[in-house]
């Protein structure tokens, strides 16, 4: 029978953390068996103390523990090496999401039905409530509202995106695609074949564009990317680390370098570091600026950033 690893990672938020292993708990499986490998990556609340409570005798549930804050990246690192190595797929999803109880049984058909070795994701929408402009939409448009069919890049730009965002699901990314730029970290499907092979998530990044750095890597190796949207999960979108915020500015703006410098074109290349100049001499924000010297000086990972925490 396929196993499927699925690695939860917690930093202060038991409550979406617990309502999304409920939803874990609930979802049916057809040809497969699934483990849940929840991960407190170094709260400084009681997190842990109600994951006990709550788990410790639920044989579906092993209980990790980081003991420091090692970000979306170093978390989910952590869980894949210090959980069992038997296994054929590993799905790493946020702690604020919910499923429909087919969504697993949809990424293992699609993943094992894949012409070669794939990284899978779902169709993701917001949840009833967590929409950005949740007044523009009807009563009836809430929960289809889409927050992704896949990641798009503008390579130009070098800015990454969600393929229908805000848009009502009326049918239009209802086709499987295996054109995608990259899976969101939302939620995604990565067979054991592409680990070992490729390795683990680059914790150059610690948190954003991880995600798409891991899927290129996947691409560059000969792999494949699919959207799956018989695959249905609905994004809280808690916000913890909303657009505007410090920690927003420090690390989108120094892994976009990190993620530009990697695959970008050289004119792209260029044109980063003009905009990464202009960043250092005229944004207001001391953060971004902060964040060009750490790039530049190789101070990566956490970054500056552990100075604040």
């Amino acid at each position: 029978m396929v196993k499927v690893k699925i690695i939860v990672l917690n930093w202060n938020q038991p409550k979406y953390t617990i309502d999304t292993v409920k939803s874990l708990l609930s979802i049916n499986r057809r040809h497969f068996d699934f483990h849940i490998y929840l991960v407190d990556n170094g709260s400084t609340d009681d997190s842990f103390a109600a994951f006990a409570s709550q788990y410790a005798s639920n044989p579906k549930i092993t209980l990790l523990e980081t003991n420091q804050n090692l970000g979306y990246v170093g978390g989910n690192n952590y869980a894949l090496v210090h959980s069992s190595p038997n296994y054929d797929y590993a799905l790493l999803c946020n702690n604020d999401i919910h499923v429909h109880p087919d969504f697993l049984t949809h990424l293992v058909h699609a993943a094992s039905a894949a012409i070669k070795p794939s990284i899978v994701g779902p169709k993701i929408y917001f949840a009833k409530g967590f929409e950005y402009h949740r007044d523009r939409y009807r009563p009836s448009d809430l929960g289809r509202v889409i927050w992704s069919a896949g990641g798009k890049m503008d390579w130009q730009n070098l800015i990454g995106g969600n393929i229908g965002i805000d848009e009502v699901d009326r049918g239009q990314y209802d086709q499987a695609s295996s054109g995608v730029d990259f899976i969101v970290g939302c939620c995604f499907l990565i067979p054991k074949f592409i680990i070992d092979k490729i390795g683990l998530l680059d914790d150059s990044y610690f948190m954003y564009l991880e995600d798409a750095d891991y899927c290129q890597r996947a691409k560059s190796a000969g792999f494949g990317l699919i959207y799956y949207p018989k695959s249905v999960i609905w994004h809280l979108n808690s916000g913890s680390s909303s657009a505007g915020s410090a920690l927003h500015d420090y690390f989108l703006t120094r892994n976009r370098l990190i993620f530009g410098y990697k695959y970008a074109s050289l004119r792209t290349k260029l044109a980063l570091a003009r905009q990464s100049l202009k960043i250092l001499f005229t944004s207001p924000s001391s953060w971004q600026k902060q964040a060009v010297k750490d790039f530049y000086l190789k101070n990566l990972g956490k970054g500056s950033w552990a100075k604040k925490t």
